[in-house]
This record gives C-alpha cells, sequence and structure tokens, in this order.
C-alpha cells in the first residue's frame, strides 16, 4: 500500500519549473531514498508532500488524501529539515517536549536514550548548540516521533562520523521494531546505501531512477579492459560514464549484457557511483 502517491506533480516559481510531471510512489513501512544534487527538487517536493508548498498541477495523495490543509494527514507526518528553526528561548527539553505534544506516539522513553546517545545538553538553550547538535536535536524529534510517514531532508549536517553512524544505528534498529514509511533525502549516499530498499533520483525536476535499491545494485556495473574488449562487451548499451588511458577503458554500464565477459572485469557499480553518473549526462562532452 502507498504511503505517498505523486502523479504528473508540476511546480513552477516565476519562470522556473522545480518538479517537471514528476511521479512516484512511497510504499508504507520502507526506508525511501530521495536523491539528487541541490536544487534538483527534492525538498519542494517534501514541502509539497508536508502541505508547505502548493503544488502548480498534479496529483499527491498523502495515506490516501491530499495533504494540503488536510490535519488528519499532517498530524501522521513528521518533516525534520535542515537548520530547523525553534523558539529562541527554548532549551533542548523544552523543544523535546513541545515535540511530544505535537507527536501521537511520541516515545518519551526513547527520546531520552538518543539524547545520551548523541551527548546532548538537555538544559543548554538551543542558540547555543553546535550545528551539529542542533541536527541531532532534529534527528531524535524524528525519530522518537514514529509518525507514520518520516521525512529527513540532509538532516545529519555538522554531525561527525560517529554521531551520522549513530543516527543510521538507531534508525534501522527503531524501524525493525516499530515500522514506518521514512524518506531520506542525503548526499552521503555511500554511508546510506544498505538502509535503502527503495531509490528515487531527482534531476532537473524529473524523476530519473525509481527503483528497489537491490535491483539497482545488481543491474548496473563497471567494465575494465583493453579498449577493443571493453567496446565489444558493451556493444549496444549506452554507458553512463567512459574514461580512458593509455588503451584501457572503463565504463559504466546501467545494465549488465547478456553476452560473456571476455578479456574484461566486470564489477558492481555502486548506488553512489550510478546516482553521481546518472545526473552528470548533460555534464559530459
Amino acid at each position: 500500500m502507498s504511503a505517498v502517491f505523486v502523479e504528473d506533480l508540476t511546480m513552477r516559481y516565476r519562470g522556473h519549473t522545480a518538479l517537471d510531471g514528476v511521479g512516484l510512489e512511497f510504499q508504507e513501512n520502507s526506508i525511501h531514498g530521495l536523491l539528487g544534487r541541490n536544487g534538483a527538487g527534492k525538498t519542494t517536493l517534501m514541502r509539497i508532500l508536508t502541505g508547505q508548498e502548493f503544488a502548480t498541477s498534479g496529483r499527491v495523495e498523502v495515506f490516501g488524501q491530499p495533504p494540503r490543509e488536510n490535519s488528519a494527514v499532517l498530524s501522521r507526518v513528521c518533516f525534520i529539515r535542515e537548520s530547523l528553526k525553534y523558539p529562541t528561548n527554548f532549551k533542548v527539553r523544552e523543544a523535546l517536549a513541545a515535540a511530544a505534544i505535537a507527536c501521537d506516539a511520541w516515545d518519551a522513553a526513547f527520546a531520552e536514550r538518543l539524547v545520551r546517545d548523541f551527548a546532548l545538553p538537555a538544559h543548554r538553550p538551543l542558540k547555543k548548540l553546535s550545528r551539529g547538535q542542533l541536527s541531532a536535536v532534529g534527528i531524535i524529534i524524528g525519530l522518537a516521533s514514529r509518525a507514520p510517514l518520516t521525512l529527513f531532508d540532509e538532516p545529519y549536517l555538522g554531525l561527525d562520523a560517529v554521531a551520522r553512524q549513530v543516527f543510521y544505528d538507531r534508525l534501522l534498529e527503531d524501524f525493525a521494531e516499530h515500522p514506518r514509511t521514512i524518506v531520506l533525502s542525503t548526499h552521503l549516499i555511500d554511508e546510506v546505501a544498505d538502509l535503502l530498499e527503495h531509490v528515487v533520483l531527482i534531476d532537473a525536476g524529473r524523476v530519473v531512477i525509481d527503483a528497489d535499491a537491490d535491483e539497482l545494485r545488481g543491474q548496473a556495473v563497471s567494465v575494465a579492459g583493453s579498449a577493443e574488449a571493453v567496446s565489444a562487451y558493451a556493444q549496444g548499451v549506452a554507458p553512463l560514464h567512459r574514461s580512458e588511458l593509455a588503451g584501457r577503458l572503463r565504463v559504466a554500464l546501467p545494465r549488465r549484457p547478456a553476452r560473456p565477459a571476455d578479456g574484461v572485469s566486470v564489477e558492481p557499480l555502486s548506488l553512489q557511483d550510478l546516482i553521481v553518473f546518472s545526473t552528470s549526462q548533460g555534464d559530459r562532452k
């Protein structure tokens, strides 16, 4: 069953098209990656899903209903953005207390555990926290909300590698016990690749990839060898990327050709490389 259904969604701002005929679905109780460059349209899409923007045209449903000015839908959604704004006089505990009032499924014990995991000073004013600590506050709210639809838009800014791993570990642990629909927008693709069950890639306002993560991991390959051998093996498949040096050629292919791989090495293409190469078509000569 779909938690999110989008059909032919377009969003224009004074001559700029942020989303152009977007169609996608996010199934319930899955972790989805919403990927793409800065300015690709990811945040605009999430703002529309959470009722903060009104689309120019198209169909948008969250849990089977339009989210626009719909409290029954929006009460089941939690949207964590980078640099969330809080009242200037709030302390960490007060921000969490406000979230507990707003979130019907709030788990106070889980929130307290996360405060300890991130070593947050619970009684310190938010305005005195570092950027990473503020990101941790948003992550805690997103996870402890247990909202049926939780969206994280670049939630980790300022967090070091250890803190980011805490986020990923706690997300997976809690998702296993309390399944819900999670949409994770991030640039750190290699770090989250193993978390994702489904991937949507948006480039220049359009959906470029919409597939199960396992399918993507298995179909794209990196092929290397002599230029002659690689060209023969890749014949008929348009490469996503190619590099050649001293007669050796390496290409990234969106699918594995059926013919035997004679004289070449064939390796799975990482999800990050697939995303990078899929969004750089217009940059290549």
